[in-house]
């Protein structure tokens, strides 16, 4: 998706924080106001009627919190990287809603690389680790860049192992649920020092934001996203690598899994990854070949699960659509039970640009709750 020139008017950078950092406005919203009204200077003028319409007064972010927070990016030596820059990953721009904006440190460079995405449990076995560290060496060693997301257990292992090989053409990518400024767990301070300095940092959330249960799913997404493939080491059922697996599998990227003993509940998760569909992979060799099979996205075929990423956490997903005029009759077809926003189409008879208006009213009034899979409800 690329909707404006690379070089941006600082006007225009100072905007577009302000739209995405306001209250009641997600990436789905975001893109839909920014294809409407062509940039964000635009959509700020034109937000306070949009509101209105609902009953309730558009009260953007002040421009003070923005101007602070652009200070402490700048202080940490971070940068902003927009969805239309020329250096934007395209895996993560084919995602269905990438992240308008991200913030980063280190070697944008990794980005242009092929990258393996490699999770598992904070909790993982030695041999788990030992596993995960042993495959990021080998694979960055390939050339490829590793990502993860500098959790405990199998993510610090697959950023040690890639960082240990370093030099030999790869590198590894740390994709964070905190501000970039803010260090979770607190043990890897340096680790994530290190991967800022050799690696590449990477974050969604504004700088100084400590990380919250609901910031993961979202971190998970990007570290999807980015990558041809994602490969789970160690996982229970319901972890946060599964639905990472998932959200790999309906951006239509390669998903492997390695097989443990069913005795270990922290095997559990792998294993029915493979029974739905994932590929079991034993060792670094299986994972490239994969790799470099790997010819765009594509559907997924893993079997639908029993239990949805809802249930950890709600993630915004949503066709763009063309401008439309908003039908005050939306809200009559809602309810407190999600409903895909193409059954609002159908049954509204409106054009999906006029829906999606209908939409951002009500999210900019509070009353509209987005959930996985591009459904909306009442709030």
């Amino acid at each position: 998706m690329k909707l404006f020139a690379p070089a941006l008017p600082p006007a225009e950078v100072f905007a577009r924080l302000r739209v995405l950092r306001s209250p009641g406005i997600g990436p789905v919203s975001y893109f839909h106001l920014m294809r409407r009204f062509g940039d964000a200077v635009a959509v700020l003028d034109a937000l306070p009627d949009i509101a209105g319409r609902s009953g309730v007064p558009f009260r953007p972010i002040p421009a003070e919190r923005i101007e602070a927070e652009m200070a402490r990016l700048a202080a940490t030596g971070g940068q902003y990287l927009f969805h239309d820059s020329p250096t934007y990953p395209r895996l993560l721009a084919a995602l269905e809603t990438p992240p308008p904006v991200l913030t980063w440190r280190g070697d944008l460079s990794l980005l242009g690389q092929g990258a393996v995405a490699l999770v598992g449990a904070r909790n993982a076995s030695a041999g788990a680790c030992r596993l995960a560290r042993d495959y990021a060496a080998a694979l960055a060693a390939r050339g490829y860049a590793v990502v993860s997301g500098l959790a405990r257990g199998i993510d610090a292992a697959a950023h040690r192992g890639a960082l240990a090989a370093m030099g030999q053409g790869g590198g590894t990518i740390a994709v964070i649920a905190s501000g970039i400024d803010v260090t979770y767990p607190p043990e890897h301070v340096e680790l994530q020092e290190e991967v800022a300095a050799r690696g590449l940092l990477i974050a969604e959330m504004p700088p100084g934001t400590e990380p919250l249960a609901r910031h993961f799913p979202f971190r998970n997404r990007i570290i999807a996203g980015l990558a041809a493939g994602t490969v789970v080491v160690e996982a229970a059922p319901r972890s946060g690598s599964l639905i990472t697996a998932r959200l790999a599998a309906e951006a239509g990227r390669e998903v492997m899994a390695v097989p443990g003993s069913p005795l270990d509940s922290r095997s559990r998760g792998c294993n029915e990854l493979i029974r739905d569909g994932a590929i079991l992979v034993q060792s670094a060799d299986d994972i490239a070949e994969l790799l470099e099979r790997f010819a765009g996205p594509t559907r997924h075929n893993l079997r639908e699960p029993l239990w949805t990423e809802a249930q950890a956490d709600e993630l915004e997903y949503s066709p763009l659509a063309e401008a439309g005029d908003a039908p005050a009759e939306i809200v009559h077809l809602l309810g407190t039970a999600p409903v895909a926003t193409d059954e609002l189409i159908r049954q509204s008879g409106a054009s999906a640009g006029a829906v999606q208006m209908a939409l951002i009213e009500l999210e900019l009034s509070g009353r509209l709750v987005r959930h996985a899979g591009g459904r909306v409800s009442l709030g």
